[in-house]
């Protein structure tokens, strides 16, 4: 187990940029915490430090309460390869997908035990009676009756489920409920995701968010996307003119490597022109994020046809940079066998991109500026806990495609700041939405203006942490 160390961020930065009314809230909530917490730490507990939407939003949430004058403090798990592979079935199984279709019987029920076991050990020198831990995910759930002991606070926060439970999220839920069952409450995205023994006074509903000034959502101007884009080998005609420097999160300077030289970072092909309108979706690569019906979708003729300026990038992260989903690798070579097959004249604007996470500051300066560089960002999931890639698309004010499942549908109200695709699998449907946006500049341009609107009113950093200063304050009274 490992400490994952964040910088402090004032809260008066957020505060800017809010109304009056709700920077003074966001104020008041501050001081109710410090004066309900006292010296209490407020621990996060979750897999990984980098990739993926959970670790980004415990960046931001730490940030902004060490800002705040709270103790906060994240630990992610020390696990090998065998428990990530139990783990991300059941992350599977409560998406209701089979995933790999292996067991869960009591030779994975031994081993994980076994590896949060020594987890916990690692941990007990550092968490005092009266703390708060918050646990992230089926990864660590089942340290919550062991923390408990110590006579802290213990919250399961689960950040992934399905709308309607099947036999799939039944055996998922079977597995956990004996790990997390005990906790003293439950966190979910949605109330919806919550199994039938989770509800109850101790279930609260909270929505992620995005920090719009993060290296992944902050402005960049569009001669510096340019320049960021074709420093890293994403676009072709760009010409950068010298270094493209950026400011890490600790405050130093730095420059985004110039990727061209190793080839740049898309695989089997060149890159699109710069000047080309770019459909892009940005995800892990995982099954459930569907990204060849992505490509499939994108090369019905109906869209394709009479579009010779429209591009595709689908973009993921480096495979060997995300040690909690082992399937990422598995997922990316199907991906580029069926980019393979695509017809000629498809393949040529179709592109797949693999971004490096061993520097996670550049990283999320380039996913900005391939989302800001969109014409449209699609996220057609065929499940979806909360699409973070969708908000972080709406406060670029980049028009969105999405499936109407999951999360989503509290993100985005379709035709008036952004568009759903009712089913999923309907790839008639998905192509159908991408030809209104396509051929109707107006259209997109209005929804990603209300989109813009709708991230600032819903989805930012102050409505997240008001809700867990309400929980925390709640535990610590009893």
């Amino acid at each position: 187990m490992r400490e994952v160390e964040v910088q402090a961020v004032q809260l008066d930065r957020l505060a800017a940029i809010l109304p009056q009314g709700r920077a003074d809230l966001l104020k008041g909530n501050a001081e109710r915490a410090r004066d309900a917490f006292g010296d209490r730490v407020i621990w996060h507990v979750n897999a990984t430090a980098r990739g993926g939407g959970v670790a980004e939003m415990l960046q931001t949430l730490l940030a902004y309460g060490k800002g705040a004058g709270i103790a906060n403090r994240w630990l992610v798990l020390d696990a090998d390869p065998d428990f990530f592979r139990i783990t991300k079935r059941i992350h599977n199984l409560l998406h209701g997908e089979p995933g790999d279709g292996g067991q869960l019987g009591e030779n994975e029920h031994a081993h994980y035990r076994d590896v949060l076991a020594a987890n916990l050990d690692a941990m007990l020198g550092l968490i005092d009676p009266g703390d708060i831990v918050l646990v992230h995910d089926p990864q660590p759930a089942g340290l919550t009756a062991g923390l408990r002991a110590t006579g802290a606070r213990v919250v399961w926060r689960c950040h992934i489920g399905r709308d309607e439970p099947n036999a799939l999220t039944d055996l998922g839920w079977g597995f956990l409920r004996e790990y997390v069952e005990g906790a003293d409450a439950f966190v979910f995205s949605r109330r919806v995701y919550a199994p039938e023994w989770a509800h109850g006074p101790r279930l609260v509903v909270i929505p992620p968010s995005i920090d719009p000034f993060s290296l992944k959502n902050t402005d960049l101007a569009p001669v510096a996307v340019e320049a960021v884009l074709a420093r890293a080998g994403l676009v072709a005609g760009g010409d950068p003119d010298g270094p493209v420097r950026f400011d890490r999160r600790d405050g130093t300077s730095s420059e985004v490597r110039s990727h061209v030289d190793n080839g740049g970072l898309v695989l089997d092909g060149p890159p699109p022109p710069v000047d080309a309108r770019l459909v892009v979706q940005v995800s892990r690569w995982d099954l459930l994020k569907d990204m060849s019906g992505v490509m499939a979708g994108f090369a019905r003729s109906a869209v394709v046809a009479g579009r010779d300026d429209c591009h595709l990038m689908l973009v993921g992260p480096a495979v060997t940079g995300v040690a909690d989903d082992p399937e990422g690798a598995d997922v990316l070579a199907r991906c580029r066998e069926d980019w393979a097959r695509l017809p000629e004249g498809v393949r040529e604007r179709v592109h797949l991109a693999s971004i490096p996470m061993d520097d996670g500051d550049e990283n999320a300066v380039i996913v900005n500026a391939v989302q800001r560089h969109a014409y449209t960002v699609v996220q057609k999931s065929l499940v979806e806990g909360f699409g973070l890639t969708v908000t972080e698309a709406m406060w670029k004010a980049r028009p969105v495609i999405a499936s109407r499942v999951g999360g989503i549908q509290d993100q985005v109200v379709s035709d008036r700041d952004g568009l759903l695709v009712d089913d999923p699998s309907d790839l008639d449907g998905f192509a159908i939405a991408l030809g209104r946006l396509l051929d109707d500049g107006d259209l997109a341009g209005r929804l990603g203006v209300a989109g813009r609107e709708r991230a600032r009113d819903q989805f930012i950093g102050d409505r997240h942490l008001a809700q867990y200063v309400d929980l925390f304050a709640g535990l610590l009274e009893g």
